[in-house]
């Protein structure tokens, strides 16, 4: 009975999470500006929003309760904004502090969230702002068959959207990381695995950084770049080159040495004319080259022509 139970409750559990949406993955407002946050959930919200809440979360900081939809507390800075299905949190005058990741939630039967919406406003560049990819080495890539990229974002003061795009095709946020520097900046890497023919497929991989609600980004491109097939091989032909004059010094240095008469040192006999015998406009002869034998002495014969009638 005790199984049945918990059986029940965990389908409960995932029937309600999957009731809240909130389709603005980032949101960018000016300073003094009027944020809205929208959630819209699959049952409609309860009059007077008693089981609707927002919550913020701040980078390093656990997530705050900042507006119970029930009471009407505060309502000049943040208020509830119901309409059937569809849960809004206005925040007026909004400042750099108010930027975050909102939740909205309801606590039917347990206190579920929404998938989140980041907040920032203003301008998050600060003067030791600074983007990086990094891309895996050619050694590095994984025997798995994918290829992870990573793009960091470097000294900020809130928040930063990070998408990534292949060739011009826009993808699916990555998975993102954050760490609080000691001089209260926000470093945000962000992470994404591809299969391995597609990063070696030559097509360009943008990271895209923005920072504010300018709409200009910071764009950089990673790229797959084939590693040399070794650190040595720009040596090889200048070492082959240096190999072979060498071979060859040393076998002139032989030879040399060795049979100092093939190289002109004692005058060589020349042979003797081939005989001609020319009939009709064609000559044909039989040469014999000279041969030597083991004395020095030199055997010549002479060349003999054959006439031969057309």
């Amino acid at each position: 009975m005790l199984f049945a139970k918990y059986l029940l409750l965990s389908f409960m559990v995932v029937r309600v999470q999957l009731f809240l949406h909130q389709l603005q993955p980032f949101l960018f407002v000016n300073i003094n500006d009027t944020a809205k946050i929208q959630c819209s959930s699959k049952e409609q919200f309860l009059a007077g929003g008693v089981r609707a809440q927002w919550y913020r979360r701040r980078e390093g900081e656990a997530p705050m309760l900042i507006k119970r939809c029930s009471d009407h507390q505060n309502v000049n800075k943040v208020a509830c904004i119901l309409e059937g299905h569809n849960l809004t949190l206005a925040i007026y005058n909004a400042q750099r502090n108010d930027s975050g990741v909102y939740y909205c939630t309801n606590s039917y039967i347990i206190l579920t969230f929404g998938n989140g919406s980041t907040l920032i406003v203003g301008d998050s560049y600060t003067t030791s702002s600074w983007v990086l990819p990094l891309a895996p080495s050619p050694q590095g890539l994984l025997s798995s068959g994918t290829a992870d990229l990573a793009c960091v974002v470097h000294g900020v003061s809130n928040p930063v959207q990070i998408s990534w795009s292949i060739s011009g095709d826009l993808q699916d946020q990555g998975l993102m990381h954050s760490l609080k520097a000691k001089d209260g900046s926000l470093v945000f890497i962000n992470h994404i695995s591809v299969p391995v023919a597609t990063w070696t497929s030559g097509k360009n991989f943008t990271c895209d950084v923005k920072f504010n609600s300018s709409g200009k980004s910071v764009k950089k491109i990673a790229r797959y770049v084939e590693a040399p097939a070794s650190e040595c091989s720009h040596y090889i032909v200048p070492l082959a080159a240096g190999a072979g004059l060498l071979l060859l010094v040393v076998s002139l240095s032989l030879v040399w040495t060795l049979c100092p008469s093939t190289l002109g040192f004692k005058p060589r006999i020349s042979a003797p004319p081939a005989s001609e015998e020319n009939q009709d406009g064609i000559l044909y002869a039989h040469l014999d080259f000279d041969s030597r034998n083991r004395n020095g002495r030199t055997m010549q014969r002479s060349a003999r022509g054959k006439r031969v009638k057309p």
